[in-house]
């Protein structure tokens, strides 16, 4: 049996249309190329070419698989590989492989980017012993979020909210829209129910402090130092516990980065959550080669 991680199992139902929406865009009208090579049956070689985790299996597959071709994956979902490496063969028409190649290799390319990112935070995490949560954002490609936050949990790290539905954040808007802290987690709390949690971003301890006693499940303390953050967050939860609340969350956010992540490291601080995650991620180098006849 094998003990590979069947990441694709976390994926909804409708995923694959997702896919088909990809290849509808990539191909709305004719394809002039398609004509030129025509159905001739060709493998062609998947070539990892810059170092990286292996990230969007699934989703590969499944672009190849709705033009008839078959992907033999040489390369576990997750694994890391130094360039050149082959990664997989692909098997099919001339023209479905090229038709399918460009679609694929950019899904991939960015999904193994953020794959790698986020192997580096979780090795960071386990290199200065942290015990607490590294998550990506919500701050994530309208349309592609699903192959974002898949990338995250292969890499290694928390994927933090997935959707407004999945957790209910209150920011500075909201907040200054009802008037106060208090009054946007009474709001909240009165159509959430008992199983979804409700985050507020702080500027400082006095509005944590303001969110806690308001019924606050996490605080994020936001675009403090990392020195700072430290000193409140140990602050809170000293205070905090000594009024019943040992449970109380505090997060870390603003501006922190693969770079920077471990200053934030602190037994006070339960999460640390990073845009830097999917914005700016460098992709991971592949390219699709039909195998050259030697007739």
């Amino acid at each position: 049996m094998s003990t590979v991680t069947a990441f694709e199992h976390l994926l909804p139902p409708h995923w694959k249309s997702l896919v088909t929406a990809w290849l509808k865009e990539d191909t709305p009208t004719f394809d002039f190329g398609g004509f030129v090579v025509g159905e001739k049956q060709e493998k062609a070689v998947l070539l990892g070419k810059s170092k990286g985790v292996v990230a969007g299996k699934p989703f590969f597959d499944e672009v190849f698989r709705q033009l008839d071709c078959r992907v033999e994956w040489l390369v576990d979902e997750g694994a890391e590989f130094e360039p050149i490496k082959e990664i997989a063969y692909v098997y099919g028409s001339a023209r479905h492989l090229l038709m399918a190649e460009r679609v694929g290799l950019n899904m991939l390319a960015r999904c193994s980017g953020i794959a790698t990112r986020a192997r580096k935070l979780s090795a960071l995490k386990a290199q200065h012993g942290y015990k607490g949560i590294v998550a990506g954002t919500r701050k994530t490609t309208p349309g592609f979020r699903i192959v974002e936050k898949y990338a995250m949990v292969v890499g290694g790290i928390d994927t933090h909210r997935m959707d407004l539905s999945s957790c209910i954040m209150l920011k500075d808007n909201h907040i200054w829209s009802q008037g106060s802290i208090t009054a946007a987690v009474k709001k909240a709390r009165a159509v959430g129910g008992f199983s979804i949690k409700i985050e507020v971003e702080c500027q400082s301890e006095a509005e944590a402090d303001e969110a806690i006693q308001a019924g606050a499940d996490i605080v994020m303390l936001d675009n403090f130092t990392s020195e700072g953050i430290k000193v409140a967050a140990a602050s809170l939860k000293d205070r905090w516990a000594q009024q019943g609340r040992p449970d109380i969350q505090i997060e870390a956010s603003g501006g922190i980065t693969e770079d920077t992540v471990a200053q934030y490291f602190s037994p006070a601080i339960d999460i640390i959550s990073l845009g830097s995650v999917t914005q700016g991620v460098p992709h991971v180098d592949f390219s699709l080669k039909i195998q050259r006849s030697t007739t």
